[in-house]
């Protein structure tokens, strides 16, 4: 019997899959999408076609699709669009303070304010066109 141990990836005695998490989300706001993440976040276009967006983190450590709802060349699995209900984000930074200082120049709507929370986390949330909020966090040692 073969043991197998999720760190970084699946990891057995033969092999060593590394996995990386992309995910993504099924919306009609495909431009409006890449302008928020572009222009607002700072992310890159990775890859993009009429129905496809793959966009990038600005050091490209992590990416997030968004796809077309209802594509012909998708399964039903990958039709539905999301109802912008119950999906959030959330991007680490080195230094909250100047992200969120950046994003109130260019007046974008906070849904959080920046705070200090009790477990360590200073932070503030807005939201994409989608509907998902996004939490800015740097993380800290509680007090």
């Amino acid at each position: 019997m073969k043991a197998f141990i999720l760190t970084v990836g699946w990891t057995n005695a033969q092999t060593k899959n590394k996995m990386k998490l992309n995910a993504g989300i099924i919306t009609e706001k495909l431009q409006e999408t890449k302008k928020f993440y572009t222009e607002v976040l700072d992310f890159g276009v990775s890859f993009e076609n009429e129905f496809y967006l793959l966009l990038h983190t600005p050091n490209n450590s992590a990416e997030i699709s968004f796809l077309q709802p209802n594509h012909p060349s998708q399964k039903p699995i990958f039709q539905s669009a999301f109802n912008g209900n119950g999906a959030y984000l959330t991007i680490e930074v080195e230094n909250v303070d100047v992200i969120y200082k950046q994003l109130k120049e260019k007046r974008i709507q906070m849904e959080i304010e920046i705070r200090d929370e009790p477990w360590g986390d200073r932070h503030f949330a807005i939201k994409d066109p989608n509907g998902i909020g996004i939490d800015i966090v740097t993380y800290t040692k509680p007090e």
